[in-house]
């Protein structure tokens, strides 16, 4: 009965997502015809309002006036690299957003984007902040579980683990750790090699996580059923990532990906967490629990306040807890396989 309800619960969130993607896409392209004529004006004159910039000034030859623009910012600044188009887009955004403010109107989404308040060249600094904290606290989950398994465990006579899913937490580590640091990347600058580097960090991602639930879930140790299983979705996912960087970076399609990668392992770990006797199974409830309940926050998506923290920043900050449990579930998951084979053993 309990399992029921949760899938009914994630298949209602899974709707959701995709009904958000399709309302954001129509809003995306009905606000880009406002801010168009803006932007192409401000890249003719320089300027937006009072607010010009020298980069966007050519000589009759077209080259920038006063060397390349990446010259013309203090030192600690130039690795941002906004260029004259960027900085008209963001300029345009912000007078737009001015102009509906004092009409009583909301905030909307440019180019998929709520309007950020830039921070010493951050793009959007909360969610940097928090994707730093994520990429530490990964670090020191998969640093903790390294320390367990091979200097607080016994190990085999031939100096390998007890534990069988040793290697697939290392990869998971690695994956998730790669995912937070391209996160950071990405919130600082979005242009589209640090959108591709996310997305596909995310993706290869959630494809492994979905491979681990499925092997640890049904308790797979022989190497030829983990291949039969890792191979469809390895495929799968680097197909996806494939398409998304050489053919179209598709935000609906990879979402909609995304989110079914990620119901799915949920839906695995807690049928699993309701079935077996596992000692640490209440941590596994109160990860799966949280991670659907995290999902909501961008679902019910709303504008950032005061320009920086909008629900997707709010995401990345309940991350931080379930990543700090979910890493004390894998090592207390390594002490109890460790202490059941020891005990077979005898």
């Amino acid at each position: 009965m309990v399992c029921l309800c949760i899938f009914v619960l994630f298949s209602i969130l899974f709707q959701m997502v995709l009904l958000e993607v399709e309302l954001t896409i129509v809003v995306i392209n009905f606000w880009y015809s406002f801010t168009r004529a803006c932007v192409e004006q401000c890249e003719k004159t320089g300027c937006v309002g009072e607010t010009c910039f020298q980069h966007c000034k050519f000589s009759s030859d077209g080259k920038p006036v006063g060397g390349p623009w990446y010259l013309q910012e203090p030192l600690y600044l130039r690795w941002k690299q906004w260029d004259c188009h960027s900085d008209c887009r963001y300029h345009c955004m912000l007078v737009r957003e001015e102009e509906r403010e004092k009409h009583g109107g909301k905030p909307v989404k440019y180019h998929g984007k709520w309007p950020f308040h830039r921070a010493y060249g951050f793009q959007e600094p909360v969610s940097v902040a928090l994707s730093a904290l994520n990429l530490a606290i990964q670090f020191h989950g998969w640093v903790s579980f390294f320390i367990l398994i091979y200097y607080k465990l016994p190990l085999t006579p031939s100096k390998k683990t007890y534990y069988e899913y040793t290697g697939l937490w290392h990869i998971y580590g690695i994956l998730s750790m790669n995912l937070w640091f391209w996160s950071a990347v990405f919130h600082s600058r979005d242009v589209e090699l640090t959108e591709k580097l996310d997305c596909s960090s995310a993706v290869a991602l959630l494809g492994f996580s979905l491979i681990l639930a499925v092997l640890r879930a049904f308790s797979m140790r022989d190497e030829a059923a983990r291949v039969m299983v890792s191979a469809p979705i390895i495929a799968f996912v680097t197909t996806h990532i494939l398409y998304l960087n050489f053919f179209n970076l598709d935000y609906g399609l990879n979402m909609k990906v995304c989110v079914a990668m990620g119901v799915a392992q949920l839906l695995i770990w807690a049928v699993w967490a309701s079935a077996t006797r596992h000692p640490s199974r209440f941590k596994l409830w109160v990860a799966v629990i949280g991670g659907g309940l995290a999902m909501l926050l961008e679902i019910y998506d709303f504008p950032p306040y005061q320009g920086y923290v909008d629900a997707h920043a709010l995401w990345h900050a309940t991350t931080i807890p379930l990543t700090y449990l979910w890493w004390s579930f894998a090592k207390d998951d390594a002490e109890f396989r460790t202490s059941s084979l020891l005990k077979k053993a005898k």
